[in-house]
């Protein structure tokens, strides 16, 4: 049996670069037998390599010249996660998995994604939005000024562009507001400060057209704190609050147009359940959330693989953008 070229996509020129090689590896290194693996490395200065050698994107992924029959995204933050590389593989037709351009934009920059979220009914922490100009930059006292008279400490100051937890600062008082907003400020044109949500941590995957579900939704996973270095899946909420987690996992994912799958994450705190963002390609290393749901739920690592290929490969999904 003649087996798929799959083209695993990893590297990249963000921040999350390293990452992005474990989750490449791992995606490789777990292939079902049915697979061809290609190692497609983009380096960090966007040059790109097909199994340790150096490519175009057109030698990689223009079929009639012996191009990968599929690419499988293994990338995260800025290019691989935000609409750049979808566009690329759609100029040469080749069908991908995970989310395409609008949807995987819409999600990088948070301040949209917020407003998504707000007009699909979904609870969100406050936040104030800032741009920085083209000529001034941005004013951090002012904007930390305009937070301070609207809203209570703590805050958290991201970057509204940023992928992972880059450039986030919890901020107690109005000298470490300032300090968050230029932080964050440093790592993109859009900055996002919110209200501090005091809660569990929580996330739910979306694995689409599973088990007889258009969204079916993974068991959700608690977040422990960093110092206890560990998840619990599934977690320990009780039913009514993970009911109500896997419901707003599904809302959020179809609000945005994602496809195939997604992972949101959210606060659980005495005053609801709160949504905080929305990942269109999820970390995919031994340590990484979405596959220990998948298990929980039945679901091997090669399966997952095996399914999200099966996805990208079924038309009318396959290279289109969903909106």
């Amino acid at each position: 049996m003649t087996k798929i070229k799959v083209g695993v996509v990893r590297g990249g020129p963000s921040s999350e670069y390293d990452v992005s090689l474990k989750t490449g590896g791992e995606v490789l290194k777990h292939l079902p037998d049915n697979y061809h693996g290609h190692d497609v490395l983009v380096a960090k200065n966007s040059d790109w390599h097909l199994n340790g050698f150096l490519k175009t994107p057109a030698q990689i992924f223009n079929s009639v010249h012996g191009g990968v029959e599929v690419v499988f995204n293994a990338m995260h933050g800025e290019f691989g996660e935000d609409g750049k590389a979808q566009q690329i593989f759609e100029s040469f037709n080749v069908p991908y998995t995970g989310s395409g351009v609008i949807p995987s934009f819409l999600a990088m920059q948070k301040h949209l994604a917020r407003d998504l979220f707000l007009k699909s009914g979904l609870k969100i922490p406050r936040g104030f939005v800032f741009y920085k100009d083209d000529f001034d930059g941005l004013d951090a006292e002012d904007c930390a000024r305009e937070v301070f008279n609207s809203m209570a400490p703590p805050w958290v100051a991201k970057s509204a562009g940023a992928g992972s937890s880059l450039g986030v600062s919890v901020c107690q008082t109005f000298p470490e507001l300032i300090e968050g907003i230029q932080l964050a400020a440093d790592f993109g044109r859009t900055v996002l400060v919110e209200e501090h949500i005091k809660g569990k941590e929580a996330t739910c995957g979306i694995l689409e057209d599973f088990r007889g579900e258009n969204h079916y939704a993974l068991p959700v996973v608690e977040i422990m704190p960093p110092e206890n270095k560990f998840s619990i899946c599934p977690a320990g909420f009780d039913n009514a609050t993970k009911i109500m987690i896997e419901e707003i996992a599904k809302i959020a994912h179809q609000a945005l147009g994602c496809r195939h799958y997604s992972r949101a994450d959210f606060i659980v705190s005495p005053r609801g359940v709160y949504l905080l963002e929305v990942n269109t390609l999820p970390g995919l290393t031994s340590e990484s959330l979405l596959p220990k749901a998948a298990a929980a739920a039945g679901l091997e690592f090669p399966q997952l693989l095996d399914h999200l290929i099966k996805l990208a490969l079924t038309p009318p999904l396959a290279g289109l953008t969903k909106v």
